[in-house]
C-alpha cells in the first residue's frame, strides 16, 4: 500500500490521469491525498470532482480556495468571475451531489501512517498541529452545515489579519479559512499578507513564508500543502514542508509525493493558462 499526496489539479483531469498511470496507482490498495483546488481555471473541473467522489474510500481531498469559491458561486452565481471554469459543475445534472460531497471535505487532515499534516495553504505561527485540526474542524462544520449560505456572504475579505483566541463569529471563521486556503506570507507576529504571491525573496520587507516564521508552533511536523505555484521548489527540508503546487495549470508540472518514502514523481503539463504569477 502506498499513499500519494498530489498538488493542485485545478480541472486538469487528463494530466491527473496521466500522473496516476505513472504512479501505477491501484485504487484497490493505494491512497490519495489531494492538496485542494480540484477545480477552476482548467477545462475538466467536473471530471476531477467526480473521480474524487467516486474514489472517496481511497481518496481524501482538503478544500482549497477555488473549491470554496465554487461553493460560494453555488449559493450566489453572481460571484462567478471572468476566467472561472466552474459553470460546468453548477450546470451538471448531479451538481447537488458533487457540491454536497465537496462541502463535506476537510480543511486539514492528518495522515497517521506517515505522520503527515495536509492543508491547502498554510498555518499561522500561533497554531499547533492540534490547534490546526481542531480549528479546521470548527470551520468545516460551517462549510458543510446549515450555516454555509450565511457564511458565504461574509467569506471574502482579508481581515482580521492576526489570530486571537478571542476572535468570534464570522471573523473567526473567515480567518481560519483564509489561513488554511489562502495564506503564503505573514509577519513574524503572524499578520497575514494576502497580496504577495511570488517566490520567496520577492516579498516586501518584514514578510516571510508562513513556514519560515521563527518559533512556529507547528515546527517539527511534516506538512504538505499546495496553493503556491511560484514557490520555486517543492521540498524545504529545513522546515519539513513540501509545497506540491507546481503549476500544472500554467504549463508547469503535476507533482505527487509518496509519503512512505519521500519520493517525488512529476510530469510535465501543457497548461491551460498563460504562465506567470498566479492569483489566488
Amino acid at each position: 500500500m502506498s499513499t500519494y499526496a498530489i498538488g493542485d489539479l485545478q480541472g486538469c483531469y487528463d494530466d491527473f490521469c496521466r500522473l496516476l498511470d505513472r504512479l501505477r496507482f491501484d485504487p484497490a490498495q493505494d491512497r490519495l491525498l489531494l492538496a485542494g483546488d480540484l477545480v477552476n481555471r482548467g477545462p475538466q473541473s467536473q471530471a476531477c470532482l467526480r473521480y474524487a467522489r467516486e474514489q472517496a474510500q481511497r481518496t481524501t481531498a482538503v478544500l482549497g480556495n477555488h473549491d470554496i469559491h465554487l461553493l460560494a458561486c453555488a449559493e450566489d452565481p453572481s460571484r462567478l468571475k471572468p476566467g472561472d471554469t466552474v459553470a460546468e459543475v453548477l450546470d451538471a445534472p448531479d451538481a447537488s451531489e458533487l457540491l454536497a460531497w465537496l462541502a463535506a471535505q476537510p480543511l486539514a487532515v492528518h495522515e497517521p501512517r506517515t505522520d503527515t499534516l495536509m492543508v491547502h495553504a498554510g498555518l499561522p505561527p500561533q497554531w499547533t498541529v492540534e490547534d490546526t485540526l481542531r480549528l479546521a474542524a470548527e470551520a468545516s462544520s460551517v462549510l458543510g452545515g446549515t450555516r454555509r449560505r450565511e457564511f458565504m456572504a461574509h467569506l471574502y475579505g482579508d481581515q482580521p489579519r492576526r489570530w486571537s483566541d478571542d476572535l468570534s463569529g464570522w471573523e473567526r471563521t473567515r480567518f481560519i479559512v483564509n489561513c488554511l486556503t489562502r495564506m503564503r506570507y505573514c509577519t513574524a507576529e503572524g499578520d497575514l499578507a494576502m497580496k504577495p504571491k511570488g517566490a520567496p525573496g520577492t516579498q516586501p520587507e518584514g514578510l516571510m513564508p508562513w513556514f519560515a516564521v521563527p518559533g512556529r508552533r507547528s515546527a517539527g511536523q511534516r506538512i504538505v500543502f499546495g496553493h503556491w505555484s511560484t514557490l520555486g521548489r517543492v521540498h524545504w527540508p529545513d522546515y519539513q514542508v513540501h509545497g506540491l503546487d507546481t503549476g500544472c495549470i500554467w504549463g508547469g508540472s503535476l507533482t505527487a509525493l509518496k509519503l512512505e518514502t519521500g519520493e517525488l514523481i512529476s510530469l510535465d503539463c501543457a497548461g491551460h493558462r498563460t504562465p506567470g504569477v498566479s492569483g489566488d
